[in-house]
């Protein structure tokens, strides 16, 4: 179908946040043929995902760090200019049955042209209290022999799983997963497949129904953490995320995350896009149907551009925010052009959880490590420890932990002879009224001593070279994120599709939401999913065709 002639001139767009949302929202945009900014408040790229460059030469991603699903990368890579499909299948067979890269180089063509991805295996070692650890890499093989050495009694329950946990991702995922729940007729339509999936339950106690052992339940449930959810809340369908790790593989950017950030920076430019950095949003600029800035609730509210933290307006025919859900509302758009995204029901939202990171260099002595690129470390308590982090907002006497290594697959992020690594806490959000200038460094302490004396890292402070942390203020302060909460609304059952906030607001015409706060939720995948939901809903909106072939 040949695009329609231009009217007067190409639409504006502008984007709140170069996060990984925000720039593949802006690589969308630019080839459905809109004219796009996107403003960041940073003075880099990535959002939740900048990287940090340290003068002694090391090289931190500062968040994200697990990438999946590369057909999603690749398709925003193959993208052109005034040249876009957006009704195209989701999921073709030829990705659907793609064999999963074991070694080697992983993506697409076009992604070779960018940044180079390569797959990670295991997935993740998980270490639990005992010393004992597991190895998950998704092959159903070496998953049922690890489980008959450290729980025979759950084998059977396993394959069970496997069985329920695959139906829920053809479901919940290849299916619905670019559904964008905007009415109430789009989510009742779908409620009767997730009960017949029991899907809506809570994901431990849909894994408890397979597993006796505390362990298994832990190794099947504990990956919602790395997307702000608690396994004792979020619903069973994120049962699918084992599938999509074990359909696609995990993979690491050449580089770190922020060489794949800098090339979809890249991709965004070629396409004609503009980035500007220290270029933070003070206000969505909303008018009334007379043209003026809106003053009271009444009329048709539009969204007209933004006004910048330096007094700058930018105008615009479309604002989206790639910033947090609950400040995009509470701070830049006024009161009055608010109805359904209230004060009242903002606040009311519960957050995800918070998260102390620690970022740490340290000499090789020339020992093999006993980890692995990605790792959980289990502490002695898991359900105990999850009620503190969300329900009581404490610190308790123990944590768990995600320790990142990415040197031991990418040298190059540290000076010869190091290791770069980052190893990252849950902990309560700023909601809990913990003093982080005081607990921070209290808790930094305590997760060196663990590292140390239980011999994950030997001699770890005698080998230190590098250290630096941040604590929910960083989350609250540097990414403007509502009590510092680090992946938006907590994915509970009530916050989940049609009751996560939506991707076109119901407020303002015109205004959209990309990324973690918006459908259908946090993650890298799923921020990359939310672009394409919410780049429909403008191409819907702005009269484009779904494809468009010049």
């Amino acid at each position: 179908m040949a695009r329609p002639p231009e009217l007067t001139r190409r639409k504006v767009a502008v984007i709140i946040g170069a996060g990984i949302g925000g720039l593949s929202l802006g690589i969308r945009l630019q080839s459905l043929g809109f004219d796009t900014t996107i403003l960041e408040r940073l003075d880099g790229p990535g959002g939740r995902g900048y990287q940090k460059r340290t003068p002694d030469g090391y090289v931190f991603d500062m968040g994200p760090t697990v990438i999946t699903v590369p057909h999603f990368i690749e398709e925003l890579f193959a993208l052109e200019r005034d040249r876009a499909a957006l009704g195209a299948e989701d999921f073709p067979p030829a990705v659907r049955q793609a064999p999963r890269v074991t070694s080697g180089e992983s993506g697409g063509p076009r992604t070779r042209d960018y940044v180079k991805l390569v797959p990670i295996l295991p997935f993740y070692r998980i270490v639990f209290d005992d010393g004992s650890y597991f190895d998950y890499d998704g092959d159903p093989e070496g998953t049922r022999r690890q489980i008959a050495a450290l729980a025979p009694e759950d084998l059977e329950g396993y394959e069970r799983f496997h069985r329920d946990a695959q139906a829920i991702f053809e479901r919940g995922f290849l299916e619905l997963g670019y559904t964008h729940f905007g009415d109430v007729p789009t989510m009742l339509g779908a409620v009767p497949d997730l009960l017949r999936l029991d899907a809506v339950r809570t994901l431990f106690s849909f894994t408890s129904k397979y597993f006796r052992s505390d362990k298994m339940r832990q190794v099947f449930s504990f990956e919602t953490l790395l997307v702000g959810g608690n396994p004792l809340s979020v619903p069973a369908i994120y049962a699918m995320i084992h599938f999509v790790e074990k359909t696609w593989g995990i993979h690491y950017a050449m580089g770190g995350t922020g060489a794949l950030v800098q090339a979809m920076v890249r991709k965004f430019e070629e396409l004609g896009g503009t980035v500007r950095y220290d270029a933070g949003v003070e206000e969505i600029l909303v008018t009334d149907e007379w043209g003026q800035l809106v003053r009271t609730p009444l009329g048709r509210r539009q969204a007209r551009g933004v006004r910048l933290e330096s007094g700058e307006t930018v105008p615009a025919d479309l604002v989206v925010s790639n910033g947090d859900w609950a400040n995009t509302y509470l701070r830049r758009v006024p009161r009055a052009a608010r109805l359904v995204n209230s004060d009242l029901r903002v606040r009311a939202a519960r957050q995800s959880m918070s998260l102390l990171v620690i970022y740490f260099g340290f000499r090789d002595n020339g020992r093999p490590l006993g980890l692995r690129h990605h790792n959980i470390l289990l502490g002695p308590r898991y359900e105990a420890l999850l009620r503190e982090i969300f329900g009581q907002k404490v610190l308790g006497a123990d944590f768990s932990q995600y320790l990142h290594v990415p040197t031991l697959t990418d040298p190059s992020l540290a000076p010869e002879g190091h290791h770069a690594a980052y190893t990252l806490v849950p902990v309560p959000h700023n909601g809990s009224g913990l003093d982080w200038t005081v607990q921070g460094p209290l808790l930094v302490d305590r997760v060196l001593n663990y590292l140390e004396e239980r011999g994950v890292i030997p001699d770890l402070r005698a080998r230190l070279t590098h250290l630096e942390y941040v604590t929910p203020d960083y989350f609250e302060t540097t990414l403007d994120s509502y009590l510092g909460n680090a992946f938006g609304p907590e994915p509970v059952l009530t916050q989940s599709a049609f009751f996560r906030p939506h991707n076109r607001s119901e407020d303002v015409s015109n205004l959209y939401l990309v990324g973690a706060g918006a459908q259908p939720g946090a993650g890298t995948p799923s921020v990359m999913m939310s672009a394409k939901m919410t780049a429909r809903l403008i191409a819907q909106d702005f009269g484009v065709p779904a494809e468009i072939t010049g």
